[in-house]
């Protein structure tokens, strides 16, 4: 396992939650971090909430890596072409790690509907943001690791498999999360590109702790409110997973892959910041 000094990384939606972890720990192994999303300090965005990019960046410099905010709504193809051209200039063309975290599906998805009642637009604009978003990303980022002939390419997503996830417009973001890795990778295996999906388990993100109305510090209470609560995990253990993946100088076999939070903590000895090793699959497999 080496460190990632010297590497350049864009962590597209890591104003909080996963894509916040993973941009700190991949600080924390030495990388520069650009750190995009549409939350910036007196500007937040239609998630009104008060994490910020310019806060994850600092996370990521106060670990030991680089973080460079950069305001980027990556629906918006103008701006994710401006990203990576000032990637060009900065860096000279270096583009290593590229992690397609943007979200924001939550506050779009109702539980309690069918497709045809669910509301058509909030259901097409989920798939704008979790899905053609990653497209616009990877569509600029990637030639930039082709022209170096390397890099790693990261799409979260929600479970390992195919299966419906009880609304239809959130299983088709997640799935085609799941589908965006692996033909990725097809494209990108002659230039010997890594291409995965990497999925978390129950996350205890800002918002999640809120909901519950807990914190980290005494975040077993929501398994009062949701059982399954307590077979969470708090969102830098991904955020291990996926720096421990990018410093494995063996990753490229894993192109194409489904991968877990709580398989590559197994596979490089990790545990979450708690101390303990989470294993959302098996509990799902054992208690839903």
């Amino acid at each position: 396992m080496n460190t990632l000094e010297g590497k350049v990384a864009v962590v597209a939606g890591a104003t909080r939650g996963a894509g916040r972890a993973i941009a700190t720990m991949l600080g924390q192994a030495g990388a520069t971090v650009y750190v995009t999303g549409r939350s910036v300090r007196g500007n937040p965005s239609p998630m009104e909430r008060p994490e910020t990019i310019e806060g994850t960046a600092e996370q990521v410099t106060q670990q030991g890596g680089k973080g460079l905010p950069v305001k980027v709504d990556h629906t918006v193809e103008g701006d994710v072409k401006a990203l990576f051209e000032k990637i060009k200039e900065e860096q000279n063309g270096q583009l290593d790690i590229l992690i397609n975290d943007v979200w924001g599906g939550d506050p779009l998805t109702n539980w309690d509907q069918t497709f045809w009642e669910h509301n058509l637009h909030d259901g097409l604009k989920m798939q704008k943001q979790a899905v053609h978003s990653h497209i616009i990303t990877s569509h600029y980022g990637i030639p930039l690791m082709i022209k170096r002939g390397q890099g790693l390419v990261v799409e979260i997503t929600d479970g390992v498999n195919y299966n419906y996830r009880g609304n239809l417009f959130y299983s088709l973001a997640k799935i085609s999360a799941i589908h965006l890795g692996k033909a990725m990778a097809h494209d990108l295996k002659k230039h010997r590109i890594t291409s995965v999906a990497v999925t978390p388990g129950f996350l205890r993100s800002e918002a999640v702790l809120q909901h519950f109305g807990v914190t980290e510090d005494n975040w077993q209470e929501g398994a009062k409110i949701e059982p399954h609560f307590i077979a969470s995990e708090t969102p830098y253990y991904i955020g291990k997973g996926i720096a421990a993946l990018a410093c494995d100088k063996n990753v490229f076999q894993k192109t194409g892959q489904v991968l877990s939070s709580w398989g590559l903590a197994k596979e490089y000895g990790l545990t979450d910041i708690d101390g303990n090793q989470p294993d959302w699959g098996t509990y799902f497999d054992e208690n839903i």
